[in-house]
């Protein structure tokens, strides 16, 4: 026999943070700070309401909890791909550091494109989280406009600029380039080539690599660049390097706008039994972990991932609560910088 409809829904009631309460003896405040800000209870406690949570099947009302203390506990970062290595240790970091404090990390794939990003923020802006962390910097002056007028707190990475729209936490691609060309310079490149990604980021560092290769040589050389689609595959390496070489092949020095982009080129200059780095030196960008294993062992920037993500979440959760007022503090800008480590490939 079938219950009736009113009873069914009475047995079906969702639990509320009062039963919670009820059934472990404490206040509704001890199982919200528990759930919210685990720090401020002791382990036992915090156990004792996990296990009690888990029974009971709860489910935090977020929207509610939101609407009546104006905090979401939700942070959104965008990076341009979910499947980059690149930023894997950054969002490790920002996810373990936003855990500890009681917030949640939603990661979505901006891309490579500016104007799909902006869309994409402007759905998250609408939605009011918390704090927003960015790869690489806004250059939309509407999309500036949104998040300033928004008042969320945001966190620029992966590069630098003097005018951040809050907080900002990266390196210098220019200065990654002119280290590349003066690291192949150094050693006796004069016939180098690029092979880039075709985003503005890889951008900055090919025009960069141009400039200062010319200023070493004393010369306007011509420094070809090959650009491939991001996020670029190995196989956009072993292209890039094909195509080049049929173009110039006497070509003795290429700087790849990423890892993957080198390795490929490793794989074709051995296809093409050409001796690295003898007769072409390679070097990439990133320092991924395969490098050190590659055939020869690629040369390449190293960026600080791990330090971007520490940073940029503390920063982050510094202003959500208060402790760091925007625009007035030095430290809301942090150049991380990079580093050449040095192999056989280069």
């Amino acid at each position: 026999m079938k219950q009736p409809a009113k009873i069914r829904a009475a047995s079906a009631k969702t639990p509320t943070l009062a039963d919670i309460a009820a059934e472990l003896g404490v206040t509704k405040i001890t199982v919200s700070r528990a759930l919210n800000t685990p720090d401020r209870v002791s382990p036992q406690t915090l156990e004792k309401v996990r296990q009690a949570v888990r029974r009971l099947g709860y489910t935090p009302n977020l929207l509610a909890g939101s609407l009546s203390s104006s905090r979401s506990r939700l942070i959104v970062a965008l990076v341009p791909s979910i499947s980059g290595a690149m930023f894997t240790a950054t969002m490790q970091q920002v996810a373990q550091h936003l855990r500890q404090h009681g917030y949640q990390l939603l990661i979505g794939q901006g891309g490579y494109d500016e104007a799909s990003e902006a869309a994409l923020l402007s759905a998250i802006i609408g939605r009011r989280p918390d704090g927003i962390i960015l790869t690489g910097i806004v250059h939309s002056p509407e999309v500036r406009r949104q998040l300033q007028a928004a008042q969320i707190p945001v966190v620029e990475t992966w590069d630098l600029t003097p005018k951040p729209i809050d907080m900002l936490v990266g390196f210098s691609h220019p200065a990654i380039g002119r280290a590349a060309a003066r690291h192949l310079y150094a050693r006796g490149c004069r016939r180098p080539a690029i092979i880039s990604p075709d985003d503005r980021r890889a951008g900055l560092r090919a025009t960069a690599f141009i400039e200062q290769f010319r200023k070493l040589a004393g010369k306007a050389i011509d420094i070809p660049v090959h650009e491939a689609e991001a996020p670029t595959p190995m196989g956009a390496g072993r292209t890039g390097l094909a195509t080049l070489l049929a173009r110039l092949p006497d070509i003795d020095g290429v700087f790849c706008g990423s890892d993957n982009l080198a390795l490929g080129a490793l794989i074709e200059a051995r296809h093409r039994q050409i001796v690295i780095p003898d007769k072409l030196a390679v070097i990439g960008y990133g320092d991924q972990s395969f490098g050190e294993d590659a055939d020869p062992p690629l040369t390449s920037l190293r960026i600080d991932g791990a330090e971007i993500g520490r940073v940029a979440a503390e920063m982050l959760v510094a202003r959500v609560e208060g402790k760091l007022q925007p625009g007035k503090d030095k430290a809301r800008i942090v150049d991380v910088g990079f580093a050449l480590v040095q192999r056989k490939s280069a």
